[in-house]
């Protein structure tokens, strides 16, 4: 099972690799919400929806944005 993309059909454990080096590169200050990180993929060709990318970044154990929000 896979994601459709630009490029064919892509694993959903490179979409979660994905999604996690998009998480770790965040500015913490202003970490990036669900739709953020859909249209980010979306943008790269990978065609996925917000709740997915809500499911994937459950099963990797991040948090909603606003509790990885750290504070200056």
């Amino acid at each position: 099972k896979g994601i459709s993309s630009t490029k064919g059909i892509i694993s959903s454990k490179n979409v979660k690799e994905r999604i996690r080096d998009l998480i770790e590169s965040e500015d913490k200050t202003d970490p990036l919400g669900d739709s953020d990180l859909a249209d980010n993929l979306n943008n790269e060709g990978i065609n996925i929806a917000r709740r997915t990318v809500a499911k994937y970044r459950e099963e990797l154990n991040y948090p909603v944005a606003r509790l990885r929000k750290e504070l200056k």
